[in-house]
């Protein structure tokens, strides 16, 4: 069963090869992602069962040294984090517009997971490090309690590892706003 994901993020593009490179022949997994993102940093993020994901995790942890950033292990990743990485997503219906943004990119990922299981909201996207100084953000829309409640469980994540920028919550976005996240 493929439901765990896990990934490291490091301050150095070579020794982020490197290491992924090690973490696809310690076990069994598939990258989902592995690639720079700015500003020079790198990510791996690989998908397995959970055994094989906490063991290549280890191993990328152990292998990046002082250049890593951040880590986690989800053992039962929400479904709709992948699309929401890769920007596929599409809401069946628009409400209040949920917005949370962390330094890390590894909370956000963590955050966003946390914010989907907490209420019924949907993912709209998850963007991560490209283009916009390293840094993370998650947009997902839904009612606004659920909005609310899924910033409340979300936030918690980035702001206990000292990595939350901002949060926002729009109860009534302008048409031509969803426009520009679509």
């Amino acid at each position: 069963m493929n439901n765990a994901i896990g990934m490291i993020e490091l301050t150095s593009i070579a020794r982020g090869i490197y290491t992924t490179d090690l973490m696809l022949k310690t076990a069994y997994v598939e990258a989902v992602s592995a690639t720079p993102v700015c500003p020079g940093k790198y990510i791996a993020i690989v998908h397995g069962d959970v055994a094989a994901v906490e063991s290549s995790i280890s191993v990328g942890v152990e292998t990046a040294g002082e250049y890593l950033v951040d880590s986690f292990i989800l053992p039962n990743v929400h479904p709709a984090v992948f699309p929401a990485i890769t920007a596929t997503t599409m809401p069946d219906e628009t409400g209040a517009l949920g917005i949370m943004e962390s330094f890390s990119l590894a909370s956000m990922i963590v955050a966003a997971d946390a914010a989907l299981k907490a209420a019924d909201v949907q993912a709209i996207e998850l963007r991560m490090g490209s283009g916009i100084g390293g840094k993370s953000y998650f947009t997902f829309t839904g009612d606004v309690a659920a909005v609310r409640a899924g910033i409340e469980a979300g936030a918690a994540i980035a702001l206990e590892k000292g990595l939350l920028v901002d949060v926002e919550v729009i109860p009534s976005p302008s048409d031509k706003l969803w426009k520009s996240l679509f």
